[in-house]
C-alpha cells in the first residue's frame, strides 16, 4: 500500500534521476530504493522511469511527480500550520533564491525582529520555482529572471541597471559607457547556463549576431568577481553589486542598451493560505528598502498582502 515513505523516496528520485544519489542523501541502502518504486510501479500499474541509457522520469512518472509534491506539501502545511497553532510567535519559513548575496541584510533584519521563527533557504535554479512553489515545498522565492506565472502571486523588489566590471587596467576601465558591440572579443567570466547573467549576456549578444567568449563559467558570484579583479577577464553585475561594495578594485561601465537590467521579484503561492511565518517574511522583504546604499537601508512603509 502506498504511504508516506514512498512517496518522499519518490520524489528524490524523480528529482535526481538518479538511484545511488537518491540512496544517498535518503540514507538508505539502495536495493531497498529500487524495491520502494518498483512497488510504486506495481501499484500504480505503470512504468514511471525510462530505464535506457539512464533513469529518467517518463510522463507518467512527470504527471505522478507533481500529485505527489502537493500531497506532501499539503501535509508538511497542515503540519507546519498545527505547530504555529500551539506555539505562537515561532514557525518555519522556507526560502529559495538562485543566490542570497542580496538577502544578506533583509535575512539579518527579519532575524532580528522574529528570533524564534526558524528560516531555511535553498537555492533553486529559476526554472525550478514555480513547481516546487505550487508543492507548497517552499514558501517563497526570489528570482532575478521571469518565472512561469500560473498560480503565483509576485512584487518587483528592484528593476536596476546591469554593468559590466573590469580590471581597473583594462582598456575598456575608463569608458563612462560601451555598446554590446564593443565588448565581442572580451574574455567573460559569468554564472553557468541558466542563471539570470547568464541568459542576459547570452540574450544581448545574439541580438547583435554575436556568441560571448567564456573564459569561466562559476556558481559562486563572489568567486566571479575575484577572477574579474585578478584581471581573468570582464563580466555583467548589478548595480546592487557596487553599491554593497563601494570600495571594492574594479571599474564598472554602463551598458548603452535599454534591456541590460536585472528585475529581482519576490514570487508566493496564490492558492494557498501561508503560514503566519511566512507571511511575516514576505511583508519584510517586500518592504525593505532595496534601493538604499548597499541594500541596507531597513524597511520602507509596509505593503499589505491578501492571503
Amino acid at each position: 500500500m502506498m504511504d508516506l515513505t514512498m512517496l518522499r523516496q519518490f520524489v528524490v528520485v524523480a528529482r535526481l534521476e538518479h538511484l545511488s544519489r537518491a540512496a544517498d542523501e535518503l540514507r538508505i541502502a539502495q536495493p531497498s530504493l529500487s524495491r520502494t518504486i518498483a512497488r510504486l510501479e506495481h501499484e500504480l500499474g505503470t512504468p514511471l522511469f525510462d530505464r535506457a541509457a539512464r533513469l529518467r522520469l517518463n510522463p507518467a512518472g512527470v504527471l505522478f511527480r507533481g500529485y505527489a509534491e502537493r500531497a506532501l506539501g499539503e501535509l508538511d502545511a497542515g503540519r507546519r500550520a498545527v505547530a504555529e497553532a500551539t506555539e505562537q510567535g515561532s514557525g518555519t519559513v522556507r526560502l529559495a533564491a538562485e543566490n542570497f548575496l542580496a538577502l544578506t541584510e533583509p535575512l539579518a533584519g527579519f532575524k532580528r525582529d522574529h528570533p524564534t521563527i526558524e528560516i531555511e533557504l535553498r537555492q533553486l535554479p529559476a526554472e525550478d520555482m514555480a513547481r516546487r512553489l505550487r508543492a507548497q515545498d517552499i514558501d517563497l522565492c526570489v528570482a532575478s529572471q521571469p518565472v512561469p506565472s500560473a498560480g503565483l502571486e509576485s512584487v518587483v523588489l528592484l528593476d536596476e541597471a546591469v554593468h559590466v566590471v573590469t580590471p581597473l587596467d583594462h582598456r575598456l576601465a575608463d569608458r563612462t559607457s560601451v555598446r554590446i558591440e564593443d565588448l565581442a572579443d572580451e574574455p567573460f567570466v559569468t554564472s553557468r547556463r541558466g542563471h539570470w547573467q547568464r541568459r542576459l549576456l547570452d540574450r544581448l549578444f545574439a541580438e547583435h549576431g554575436l556568441t560571448p567568449r567564456i573564459v569561466c563559467e562559476s556558481d559562486e558570484a563572489g568567486a566571479i568577481q575575484e577572477l574579474i579583479r585578478a584581471g581573468l577577464g570582464i563580466g555583467f553585475n548589478p548595480d546592487i553589486a557596487r553599491r554593497s561594495a563601494p570600495g571594492y578594485p574594479v571599474a564598472w561601465i554602463a551598458v548603452d542598451h535599454p534591456d541590460c537590467r536585472r528585475t529581482l521579484s519576490l514570487l508566493w503561492s496564490a492558492g494557498n493560505r501561508p503560514a503566519t511565518a511566512a507571511q511575516l517574511m514576505r511583508t519584510a522583504i517586500a518592504s525593505w528598502n532595496w534601493k538604499s546604499e548597499g541594500g541596507a537601508g531597513g524597511l520602507e512603509g509596509e505593503k499589505e498582502f491578501g492571503h
